[in-house]
């Protein structure tokens, strides 16, 4: 008898951390790297934020609360949907978890049964496939092309649904593309879903607002209501507030799901941390000012990536609409050979190679679903920056 469950032959370790992690190790052991596989921001929580953790601690709320977020948190989300969103949630319809991927994870795990099918447009957040095959599901993906500026088409989306498809998974602005999806462009979506009942919508919002130039986010029930009663709408602090080792997440969504969700919570990690909580409070309710000052700086880094990436032979750029992430395509530099003799097959040996030769750690487009390209995270210093794409430039200039 085999010791370790046959579910985990299903799946693999996250790709991005593991790039982070031997980044990590190689800066430790003295290398000279520069780290862009991070998907957290550099800007320190801000101060009230921090504050309302620290007065939490120091007026003794260090209990266990309720398995899914205290009833003041709850009621700063139902606040923040109708505020940014336009949607109205009560209390009972919210679910806060350890960060959205647990949201993610509890949501899958109480609905999928084998044989029920998850749509996810590729290339897509590295998690969605894997804790789809955890829960017993069949990921189904659709690939978002360079072509149609990483989005998929309603044409496609119609094509990829059976009788079997349970969930569509929604992410805009995208993790790794950028992409962000319009008004338009998501009304078409959902003009398909409406015809199909049977599909619910998981949305993953955690970029909402990093948001660029004139583009305005919007989210699937906001933009067609009649998806209100079938759509998990999932959000979250870690990149907006800059939160992300508090470990909050949330979601609002249909009574029956959220209570089934946190039926599975109750039985796994019971509730998110109590200071993170109350922290996360104060970072829905408090002074927003800062994100848009950090947003300046994130479309600062962004046109310098895209610019100095764009310069490179063989490589194509597009400038996305949000997030903190460039995924440019190397198809024109398959085939070619490094300066040190590596033959670059695929995106995973040229990031490999990059990391060898050059010192810049970058996730490659395999781990996303959708190659050859790789994943730049511009969520560091614009010093680092213009080094790292500096050397980008030179490891791709030497390529024959």
């Amino acid at each position: 008898m085999a010791f370790l469950s046959d579910t985990l032959a299903r799946v693999k370790p996250s790709p991005t951390i593991a790039v982070s992690n031997l980044a990590a190790e190689l800066k430790a052991a003295g290398k000279d790297v520069i780290g862009l596989g991070a998907g957290e921001p550099d800007f320190d929580t801000p101060e009230h934020i921090k504050a309302a953790g620290i007065a939490a601690i120091e007026a003794g709320k260090t209990k266990y609360t309720a398995v899914d977020g205290i009833a003041e948190l709850k009621a700063a989300i139902c606040a923040k949907f109708k505020r940014d969103n336009g949607l109205d949630y009560e209390p009972a319809q919210v679910s806060v978890g350890t960060g959205g991927k647990q949201i993610l994870y509890n949501a899958l795990m109480a609905t999928l049964n084998p044989g029920d099918e998850v749509l996810i447009p590729a290339p897509y957040w590295v998690s969605y496939p894997d804790m789809v095959l955890l829960a017993g599901g069949t990921p189904v993906t659709v690939a978002a092309t360079l072509e149609n500026a990483f989005k998929i088409t309603p044409e496609q989306l119609e094509a990829a649904i059976t009788p079997k498809t349970k969930w569509f998974i929604f992410n805009s602005p995208s993790n790794p593309t950028g992409a962000g999806y319009t008004w338009d462009e998501l009304k078409a979506l959902t003009e398909v879903l409406m015809r199909h009942p049977h599909v619910w919508v998981m949305t993953d919002d955690m970029y909402e607002h990093l948001a660029y130039d004139d583009f305005e986010f919007c989210t699937p029930a906001q933009v067609e209501p009649g998806l209100y009663d079938r759509t998990l709408t999932c959000n979250g602090v870690s990149k907006a507030y800059a939160m992300t080792g508090w470990r909050i997440g949330y979601a609002a969504g249909p009574k029956e799901l959220i209570a089934a969700m946190r039926k599975i919570q109750s039985q796994s990690t019971s509730n998110p941390c109590s200071i993170s909580q109350w922290a996360a409070v104060e970072a829905l309710n408090g002074p927003h000012d800062f994100i848009a000052e950090n947003n300046a700086a994130f479309k600062r880094r962004r046109d310098l990536v895209v610019s100095m990436l764009s310069e490179i032979d063989g490589v194509t750029c597009p400038t996305p609409e949000g997030a903190f992430y460039v995924y440019p395509s190397i198809a024109g530099l398959i085939g070619k050979t490094s300066a040190a003799g590596t033959k670059i097959e695929n995106d995973e040996i040229f990031a490999k190679a990059l990391l060898e030769e050059k010192g810049v750690a970058v996730v490659f487009g395999a781990a996303f679903g959708l190659s050859p390209c790789f994943r730049v995270s511009y969520a560091t210093s614009d010093a680092a920056l213009k080094e790292a794409c500096t050397r980008i430039q030179d490891f791709c200039a030497a390529l024959t």
